[in-house]
C-alpha cells in the first residue's frame, strides 16, 4: 500500500510529497524544498520513518517544483526523472529565479526520462505515468489505481486548474487533458495537487468551475 506524505514548502507555497511502501523505499515528488529548515524537515521525515529515498520524480519542471532537485540528488546521491518536453522548462530556472530574486541552486539534468503509458516504480509499488500537458509542455500525473489516488502537479485543483499563461502552456490543451486522462477516473480517486488541499475526482466533476 502507497503511503503518501505532503510537505509545502517555499514561497508559493508548493506541495512536495514523499511516496513510500512496507519495503522501505520512497521517491521523492516535486521537491520544493527552498532553505535548510525545509531541506532538514525532508530528511528528518525520511530519517525517523527509516525510508531509503530511489528516485526524485518532477511532475513539471517550474521553478517552485525543483528547488530542492539539486539538494535531493547530491545528498540522498539518486537519480532525476521527468518528462523530456520539460527539458527547456527546466533550463530556464536560473532566469526565472532572479526575475523573482529567489535563491537557486541550478537542478541537474534528468538521468531518466519518464514516458507515457510506463509505470513510476519503487519497492512493491508502481503508478501509471499519464501525460496531461497545457500547465506546461511536458506535465505528466502519476496514477495509483489499487489505491484510488493521482499525484497530480499543475494540472487540477481543487475547485480551480493550472494557469496557461506561462512559456508553453495552452489553457485547452490543459482542459484536454484532464477530460482524458483524469475525469474518465471514477468519482472516488483522491487528487493530491501541486498547491493546495487535495480533493476528488468526483467534486472536482461538479464543482469545479472552469470544467
Amino acid at each position: 500500500m502507497i503511503q503518501i506524505e505532503r510537505f509545502t514548502f517555499n514561497p508559493f507555497q508548493e506541495n512536495t510529497y514523499i511516496l513510500y511502501d512496507a519495503s522501505g523505499d520512497c521517491v521523492i515528488i516535486d521537491p520544493g524544498c527552498y532553505d535548510a529548515g525545509e531541506e532538514q524537515e525532508l530528511v528528518d521525515f525520511i530519517h525517523a520513518n527509516d525510508l531509503n529515498p530511489v528516485k526524485v520524480v518532477n511532475t513539471h519542471c517550474h521553478i517552485d517544483h525543483v528547488f530542492g532537485n539539486a539538494f535531493c540528488v547530491r545528498n540522498f546521491k539518486i537519480p532525476l526523472w521527468f518528462h523530456k518536453k520539460e527539458i527547456p522548462v527546466l533550463e530556464s530556472g536560473d532566469k526565472t529565479a532572479m526575475m523573482y530574486a529567489l535563491r537557486y541552486h541550478t537542478s541537474p539534468e534528468a538521468d531518466n526520462f519518464l514516458q507515457e503509458g510506463q509505470k513510476l516504480k519503487w519497492g512493491k509499488s508502481e503508478m501509471d505515468i499519464v501525460f496531461t500537458p497545457g500547465h506546461s509542455p511536458g506535465s505528466v500525473c502519476f496514477i495509483g489505481r489499487k489505491e484510488k489516488v493521482v499525484i497530480g502537479g499543475d494540472v487540477l485543483f481543487q475547485m480551480s486548474i493550472g494557469r496557461t499563461d506561462l512559456p508553453g502552456g495552452d489553457h485547452q490543451t490543459l482542459l484536454d487533458s484532464i477530460r482524458r486522462e483524469l475525469f474518465t477516473l471514477p468519482d472516488d480517486f483522491t487528487v493530491y495537487p501541486g498547491h493546495g488541499p487535495s480533493t476528488t475526482i468526483g467534486f472536482e466533476k461538479e464543482h469545479n468551475p472552469f470544467l
